[in-house]
């Protein structure tokens, strides 16, 4: 017997969550299927995020760094904590535990908005009266009928051709979150957000970490000017980043992995350490769909092809986040799941692709908003550029943590702002200004003019501003 709903959201994470409360808070019947377990085989919705990525990656983030300023930090402050010592098992038990709490609060999520959960994994089994009949292959199987369906099923770690992800030795993102111990040498393959999030972590516990970027310049995404300050950061941390090498053949023993690359200058040169961790990228996860069975159109690199508004080729059918194109972002997906929502609603839902800040959580953060100098120069866009060191910032100095810059591009003609590029203490946080500012066109001037509190890291975000102008009153 079929189960009958106006709304069906195959994938429990940021996109999918989202939207099916969303939808649910519309008056609509919703079921949201995922299929993610927890150790003792329950549900554990939120997607990759939850559970092998945004999440535990911070947690563990948050205790390594605590580890670092115990050790390296504390006696500046006239703190003496003698000999420091890391309980590996503790820490990822604590990160365990931090992504339970978000399961759980996900399942609660659900009930409060009263959307139905289907714990395994939803599959297209044909078109029918009413919509779609959806399978649910779990515990207990199930078949849904909807009228519209959401697909939010997410993306996969990328392997290299040929080398297929252990989880021993050779890891994606889950094995880099399980590492039991820490490891005396690590490698990464991939210079991007996952490899200097995670090759932070162990080199702050005392790994020596070695990243292999095949480009020749670091986080060629970023402001050119501020991905150089990172990089200076990186290698005083001793985090070794090497750019342009070409990756050869690599083996796994028991022992560990060798690589064997070609580095920038075309030389020969091998790598030999304990873990490899491969994080070059992720691919849109259409397994076990069952998309033929609809005609559910998918592109050339596996994802579900949607027009702007996330509408598929099949009447009734959208698609969110990292399984369509753009940015493979939680709040990307978290905008595409309201919108999706509130489209079938018959309501107007939007998302600006040209505000969606992006942030890499290392120490110093890295976050930006916008266009970088150097899209606005291949563009021949007229700019003006500010920056502010947090050198020059009273609360980074009382922090103890006066690493980076606040980096704002304005239109040089109309002043309003094109792109706000920050490196240093929670630019995570710092970065929101800046996209509140460029959703209502606001102009550099317009930040300059803004009362910021005394003394906080928000001043170097209005000094930036005031440097657009070349009149800042602190540096």
């Amino acid at each position: 017997m079929s189960k009958q709903f106006d709304v069906v959201v195959i994938g429990g994470g940021p996109g999918g969550y989202i939207a099916a409360i969303r939808a649910a808070q519309l008056g609509m019947n919703v079921a949201c299927i995922d299929e993610w377990k927890n150790a003792a085989g329950g549900p554990a919705p939120g997607g990759t995020c939850t559970n092998v990525g945004c999440i535990p990656s911070k947690a563990l983030l948050q205790s390594s760094e605590h580890f670092e300023h115990a050790n390296k930090h504390f006696a500046d402050h006239g703190i003496s904590t003698g000999k420091v010592t890391m309980d590996v098992a503790k820490m990822v038990g604590r990160k365990d535990a931090v992504v339970k709490q978000n399961n759980d609060g996900i399942l609660y999520l659900f009930k409060k908005n009263k959307v139905s959960f289907f714990h395994g994994r939803g599959s297209f089994v044909k078109a029918a009266e009413g919509g779609y009949e959806i399978k649910v292959a779990g515990a207990a199987e199930e078949t849904l009928v909807a009228k519209q369906v959401i697909v939010a099923t997410g993306s996969n770690a990328r392997a290299l051709p040929g080398v297929a992800f252990d989880e021993e030795h050779i890891l994606s993102n889950d094995g880099a979150l399980r590492i039991g111990a820490v490891p005396k040498k690590l490698g990464v393959i991939g210079s991007g957000v996952i490899g200097l999030e995670m090759g932070s972590v162990w080199r702050r516990l005392g790994a020596d970490v070695t990243v292999l970027e095949g480009l020749p310049t670091f986080l060629g995404a970023v402001d050119e000017q501020i991905a150089k300050e990172a990089k200076k950061a990186f290698d005083k941390q001793g985090l070794k980043v090497e750019l342009g090498v070409k990756i050869g053949e690599i083996k796994a023993g028991k022992k560990g992995v060798s690589v064997a690359y070609t580095n920038a200058k075309g030389e020969a040169a091998s790598l030999d350490v304990d873990k490899l961790i491969v994080s070059i990228g992720r691919v849109p996860n259409t397994i076990g769909l069952n998309a033929e069975a609809v005609g559910l159109q998918l592109g050339d690199r596996g994802e579900i092809v949607v027009d702007g508004d996330c509408k598929t080729n099949l009447p009734g059918v959208w698609a969110v986040g990292d399984v369509v194109r753009g940015p493979m972002l939680a709040h990307k997906a978290e905008e595409e799941g309201v919108a999706v929502a509130e489209r079938i609603a018959g309501q107007h839902g939007h998302v600006n692709f040209n505000t969606i800040p992006w942030v890499i959580y290392t120490s110093p953060e890295i976050a930006w908003v916008g266009r970088t100098e150097q899209q606005l120069k291949a563009d021949g866009v007229k700019y003006k550029a500010g920056t502010f060191p947090f050198l020059a910032n009273g609360r980074a100095r009382a922090l103890g943590d006066t690493t980076g810059m606040v980096k704002f591009l304005a239109d040089a003609a109309t002043d309003e702002i094109l792109g706000v590029h920050i490196v240093g203490p929670m630019a995570s946080e710092l970065i929101s200004e800046a996209v509140v500012a460029m959703e209502f066109k606001a102009s550099a001037e317009d930040i300059a003019r803004i009362c910021h509190a005394h003394p906080s890291l928000s001043e170097a975000t209005k000094e930036a501003a005031l440097a657009v102008d070349k009149r800042t009153l602190n540096f």
